[in-house]
C-alpha cells in the first residue's frame, strides 16, 4: 500500500462516535505507521433530528445516523466509516461493503439508578429482580422496554432521549425517572466504569448513580452491540487488504450471524427482537428472541460451525417466527 495518501477515517460528531473513531485512529496508526490518518466528522440527519428534538415514541431508521457518511465514501471524500455496528443497516448501499469487523467489547447492559443518598435511591448492587415494585425506569428501546417489562411487569417504562452523558444527568436529576439502562460497551469507551461496590465512576458521573451489569441470560443485547463496523467502497484492494489487518473473526462470524437472524427476520430498531453469538469451542452459539407484534413472544438457541454464521442465522429466525 502507498504511504503518501492521508487514508480519511469519517465518523458521526457524538462523544461516543468520536471516541470509537479515535479508537480506530490509534489502532490504525499502531498497525501502519508508513500511513498517515485523519479523522472527519460528520453531522448525521439522524444526529440532525434529535437535535431537534423526537416526538415522544418516534423511532429513528438505523440509516439515518449512517447516511452522510456512506455518502462521502461513495463521493470519494473519505476512505473509511467507522460504526457502532448495532447503528449499521444490514443492507448496504450499492457501491459499498463491511471491510472490517472489530474485537467486541463487553455487550452487556448496564442497569443504573440513585444510591441512598437521595430518598428514591436504593442499595447499590441490586439486580432486576430485587429492584422495588412500580418503578419507572427511562428507555428509548423497543427492546429494553419489551425484555424488561417480561421480566417485571409491574414497572412503568417511558421515554428517554440524549447521549449518555445527558440519561446520567436525567436520572440523577428527573423525580419521574427510578432507573435506566445504557450499553456497558457504550459507557467503557467513554471512560466510566462499574466499580465493584456497584457505583459508575468517570468524568461528569453525578454522585451516587448505581450501575449494575445485567447478564446476556437476563436481557438480550441489540443485534451487533458492542461491535464496530468498518464500512469501505467495493473493489478498493488497497483499503481491503488495510481492513483484514484491523478485523477480528470471533467477533465477525458472531455478528454475522446476529445479523443475518435480524436481515431474516425483517426487523430493525423499531422491532422488539435481540440476538446475541458468541463463539464456544470452535462453534457459534446463537440465542435470539422476538416480541413479534409487541403481544406475543419466542425464543430459540441454534449451535453451528464457524463457516455457516449466515445460514446459522437464518435458522434461528426461522425458529422464533415459527413460534410466534
Amino acid at each position: 500500500m502507498p504511504d503518501t495518501n492521508t487514508i480519511r477515517i469519517a465518523t458521526r460528531g457524538s462523544a461516543l462516535a468520536l471516541a470509537q473513531a479515535n479508537m480506530i485512529f490509534a489502532q490504525c496508526r499502531k498497525t501502519f505507521p508508513g500511513l498517515s490518518f485523519e479523522i472527519k466528522v460528520l453531522k448525521t440527519t439522524g444526529d440532525k433530528l434529535q437535535s431537534k428534538g423526537v416526538k415522544p415514541g418516534q423511532i429513528l431508521p438505523k440509516g439515518l445516523f449512517t447516511k452522510e457518511l456512506e455518502v462521502a465514501l461513495v463521493k470519494n471524500r473519505a476512505d473509511l466509516a467507522v460504526h457502532s455496528l448495532k447503528d449499521l443497516p444490514t443492507e448496504l448501499p450499492a457501491g459499498l461493503t463491511l471491510g472490517s469487523i472489530t474485537r467486541r467489547e463487553d455487550p452487556r447492559e448496564v442497569l443504573l439508578y440513585r444510591d441512598p443518598s437521595d430518598r428514591r435511591g436504593f442499595a447499590p448492587g441490586l439486580t432486576i429482580a430485587q429492584l422495588p415494585t412500580d418503578l419507572t425506569v427511562a428507555t428509548s428501546s423497543p427492546r429494553r422496554k419489551a425484555q424488561l417489562l417480561k421480566l417485571r411487569p409491574d414497572w412503568n417504562v417511558i421515554e428517554i432521549r440524549g447521549n449518555v452523558p445527558t440519561r446520567l444527568d436525567k436520572l440523577a436529576i428527573d423525580p419521574k425517572i427510578d432507573a435506566t439502562v445504557l450499553a456497558h460497551a457504550g459507557l467503557r469507551r467513554l471512560d466510566f466504569a462499574v466499580g465493584k461496590d456497584g457505583l459508575l465512576r468517570g468524568d461528569a458521573v453525578p454522585d451516587g448513580t448505581c450501575a449494575t451489569i445485567v447478564e446476556t441470560t437476563e436481557m438480550l443485547p441489540c443485534v451487533g452491540q458492542g461491535a464496530l463496523g468498518i464500512e469501505i467502497r467495493e473493489n478498493d484492494e488497497r483499503l481491503a487488504k488495510l481492513c483484514q489487518r484491523l478485523n477480528h473473526f470471533n467477533t465477525q462470524v458472531s455478528a454475522e450471524a446476529e445479523r443475518s437472524f435480524l436481515s431474516t427476520m425483517g426487523g430493525g430498531c423499531q422491532s422488539p427482537l435481540a440476538a446475541h453469538a458468541e463463539v464456544r469451542r470452535e462453534e457459534i452459539y446463537l440465542r435470539g428472541l422476538s416480541f413479534g407484534d409487541g403481544t406475543q413472544y419466542s425464543e430459540a438457541v441454534v449451535t453451528g460451525e464457524l463457516n455457516k454464521s449466515q445460514a446459522l442465522g437464518q435458522a434461528l429466525a426461522e425458529q422464533v417466527k415459527a413460534n410466534l
